[in-house]
Order: C-alpha cells, then sequence, then structure tokens
C-alpha cells in the first residue's frame, strides 16, 4: 500500500479521505496550518502535520520527511459563509498557483511521488481564481499527476448541506470514495460528478 501525504487534510473532503485511505490499507500523514485543527486529524488516524503551504521550506522538509508515494492535494482557501466566497478569490488563486507550485517543488525533493490535485469542474468567470485553476491543471499535467476536476459539493458540511446544487455537482461522500479509487488514475484531468 501507499503513503499518502494529504495537504488540505481538515477540509471538508480531507477530512472523509482519511478514513477511507487508511481502510483502503495506505499510510497517511495530513497536512494542516492549524495547529487547532491537528487533533482532529491525529483523531481520524493519521500522522497530523503542521505547516503552511506557503513556507516553502518548511513544506519541503515535511514531506521529505515522511516520503510519500502520493501526494494529494486538497487545498483551497474558502470561508465558511460561501456569501463571501467572492472575497476569497484572490486567496484561493494564490493556494492554487504558489501552493500548489510549492507542492510541486516538495514532490520533486521527495524523489516525484504521484500528484493528485483538485480543481473544479465548472467554469469560473475570467479572472484570477480561472487563471489559477488553469495554472495549476497544466503544472499538475506537467509533473505526470492527475487533476480531480469536482462539482459542487453538497451534503454534510459543504456549502450545501440541505439543497442538491446546479449540476455539475457531486456528493461530498461519492467524492471522497471516487477519490480514493483514483489513486492509480494514469495522467489526466477525471471529472468527479455524481
Amino acid at each position: 500500500m501507499s503513503k499518502v501525504f494529504l495537504a488540505g487534510a481538515s477540509g471538508v473532503i480531507g477530512q472523509r479521505l482519511i478514513p477511507l485511505l487508511l481502510k483502503a490499507g495506505h499510510t497517511v500523514a495530513g497536512m494542516t496550518r492549524s495547529a487547532g485543527k491537528a487533533e482532529r486529524i491525529s483523531a481520524l488516524g493519521a500522522e497530523a502535520v503542521v505547516v503552511d503551504v506557503f513556507d516553502r521550506d518548511a513544506l519541503i522538509a515535511a514531506v521529505v520527511a515522511f516520503g510519500p508515494d502520493i501526494i494529494l492535494n486538497e487545498l483551497t482557501d474558502l470561508p465558511d459563509d460561501v456569501n463571501k466566497i467572492a472575497e476569497f478569490g484572490d486567496l484561493n488563486a494564490r493556494i492554487r498557483t504558489e501552493g500548489n507550485q510549492n507542492i510541486i517543488d516538495a514532490s520533486r525533493a521527495a524523489g516525484n511521488p504521484k500528484i493528485l490535485a483538485q480543481t473544479v469542474a465548472w467554469e469560473l468567470p475570467d479572472g484570477p481564481d480561472a487563471v489559477a485553476v488553469r495554472q495549476l491543471e497544466t503544472s499538475v499535467l506537467a509533473e505526470g499527476g492527475v487533476v480531480l476536476s469536482y462539482g459542487q459539493f453538497y451534503g454534510a458540511g459543504t456549502y450545501n448541506p440541505d439543497a442538491v446544487p446546479a449540476e455539475p455537482r457531486v456528493q461530498i461522500d461519492r467524492a471522497a470514495a471516487r477519490t480514493v479509487e483514483l489513486l492509480d488514475a494514469p495522467s489526466g484531468v477525471v471529472v468527479i460528478i455524481d
């Protein structure tokens, strides 16, 4: 089985991925930038790694120390309140560009484990976030990685806990299960929708 370095382990999909990855026999390091969330990651059974993706040197050291076979980038920088998403556009774009590049640099330093990275299955309006998504996808594919192109999440803990959003969409637990199935997928873009 594989050693999986999960960036974004405390997020809505990250917390669902940890038990599924462990059940599939993988060893998991769950990364979060928040020391306060490390306890939750440990409680789920992963090795908690507290590091900020923007601290390139610390990230590289953490990834090299763990020695993963797979890096799963589920990082986003989104508000808890869906109505504030527009205010986070630049922050989320930065995590998809600078943050993703730091993950690629860490991967290279750790012997080039396979990278799988989250993106969205819908067309974003022109702007920093759309440019960032294209950059993330291009850079991950250039490394021989897999782009996980998710529909809008719905289900407990998502922006759509009680309602089914417009297509493209995917129920959050189905998205997590599908992600684990795709760890061996060949390089390319995989759309994950209902």
